[in-house]
């Protein structure tokens, strides 16, 4: 990798550092508002922008930092270890703790969509921490697979179903529009999310078996770009497909900046 690509590198990561930063503030501060959207739901996103929040503050600085050492000539390598010790440590904490978020949305929605009712019950707010452990992409995958057989399931039988609520329970109907959107927004998080990840785990995979060499440490530096972009791109989920939380966002962002008509 040129000097230049080096550069253009730290550039785009130091951009979408200050992106990410701006971005989950927003969000976190429009899912403090009463929203809504299932509280187990609105808990989870603010997990998942927290952990990114960390990746904007502290992982890609360090990315960023680590780079520049890379090209620079006079480095020390006591400093340069001490750096790739904190990037490594730390970039581990914040991208493991946003996978297990996205694996957790994943759960909560699967149960929420084949729960129906009983959702409201058995899903909690203080057990839904309990749905991160021992998850992994496999069943994240599987899950959503099953959320969106059951979705299309439900479309299906949706005009029955509005007959039969409207007549005993309009409330419930309500909840379960909610949820499937949910669902579907969630989703996206989820899809996005393997987009920006999965280049980096073939690189660790196919590092693992063959070595490294050159080309392959090029195609990790960037994949490892495009897995700390997701942590700027999943705000933008959460405005364009979460009705509620778009709203509190948008209403956020007129009290902070000015008004030119005023």
């Amino acid at each position: 990798m040129t000097e230049a690509s080096f550069i253009t590198t730290c550039v785009f990561n130091a951009f979408f550092s200050l992106t990410a930063i701006t971005f989950n503030i927003v969000t976190i501060l429009a899912l403090r508002k009463p929203l809504t959207i299932p509280r187990a739901v609105k808990t989870l996103l603010m997990s998942q922008a927290v952990s990114d929040l960390g990746v904007g503050l502290l992982v890609q600085p360090l990315y960023v930092a680590w780079l520049v050492m890379q090209i620079q000539e006079n480095t020390q390598i006591r400093t340069f270890e001490i750096i790739s010790n904190l990037y490594g440590n730390i970039a581990n904490l914040f991208t493991y703790a946003s996978f297990f978020g996205v694996v957790a949305l994943a759960t909560d929605r699967f149960l929420a969509i084949h729960l129906h009712l009983r959702y409201q019950e058995l899903v909690t707010h203080k057990r839904v921490f309990l749905t991160i452990d021992g998850v992994c992409y496999l069943t994240t995958a599987l899950f959503y697979f099953k959320i969106y057989s059951a979705v299309r399931y439900h479309r299906n039988q949706i005009q029955v179903l509005e007959e039969q609520l409207a007549q005993n329970n309009g409330g419930d109907m309500e909840n379960a529009a909610r949820e499937r959107k949910a669902a579907v927004g969630t989703f996206y998080v989820f899809l996005v999310f393997l987009i920006c990840y999965l280049p980096n785990i073939c690189f660790w995979i196919i590092q693992t078996s063959t070595g490294r060499s050159t080309v392959l440490w090029h195609f990790g530096l960037h994949s490892n770009t495009l897995m700390l972009l997701n942590s700027s791109l999943n705000p933008m989920i959460y405005c364009w497909k979460m009705r509620p939380v778009r709203h509190a966002i948008m209403e956020i962002l007129r009290n902070i900046l000015p008004n030119p008509h005023q």
